[in-house]
């Protein structure tokens, strides 16, 4: 039997007094075997965790055309 990783993210908002209840699909998509679950809160203004900086940073003036298209 081969295992394949799934993962599933959901982000929700409760309001006050409001209980949490998993959403019926992700209930359905969990089957027989061992499951971690993790509840954390979602930490507002962060930086996302992948961006495009360091190529960006990487890029020099004499750099320019280089990746253009040869024609012929």
């Amino acid at each position: 039997m081969k295992d394949t990783v799934k993962n599933l993210s959901y982000e929700i908002q409760l309001q006050p007094g409001e209980k949490l209840s998993l959403p019926p699909s992700l209930v359905e998509s969990v089957g027989a075997g061992r499951w971690l679950i993790t509840v954390q809160p979602v930490v507002e203004n962060s930086t996302p965790i992948r961006n495009h900086a360091a190529f960006l940073r990487g890029y020099a003036a004499e750099d320019e055309g280089l990746y253009d298209d040869q024609a012929g």
